[in-house]
């Protein structure tokens, strides 16, 4: 696991499966977060790579599986990150087969709309 990934999940607050199919999470990046450095220097903004990578891991968390990102159908960014910010990201995965799977995420912040995200991924054994 890379030292970004380490990070994610250890900003990870809480998990819950909502359903079959269904998984929230909730995350919270502090200051120091790795993601924050220079993306914006003295404005910091959480990259959009980092909410897939945490989603992926939701996921992962889940299934109890790794999973690997196999293509980004869509990434609609709505609004900007900072540290401390309360995230919660609402997962729904369609599985296409044992091994592949399309998963909706949806992220806000205060019944804000952040993210809209649909990911194929593949599951690993």
């Amino acid at each position: 696991m890379s030292k970004l990934s380490r990070e994610i999940k250890s900003s990870m607050q809480s998990i819950e499966e909502c359903g079959e199919l269904k998984t929230s999470a909730r995350f919270c990046f502090p200051k120091k977060f790795i993601g924050f450095k220079g993306h914006f220097p003295n404005r910091p903004v959480l990259p959009g790579v980092c909410k897939i990578q945490a989603a992926l891991l939701v996921l992962e968390g889940r299934k109890g599986k790794s999973v690997r990102l196999a293509e980004i159908i869509q990434a609609k960014f709505f609004a900007p990150v900072t540290f401390n910010q309360e995230l919660i990201f609402n997962l729904e995965e369609h599985p296409q087969n044992s091994a592949e799977s399309t998963v909706t995420v949806k992220v806000t912040s205060e019944d804000k709309k952040i993210a809209d995200l649909q990911l194929k991924v593949n599951i690993l054994e």
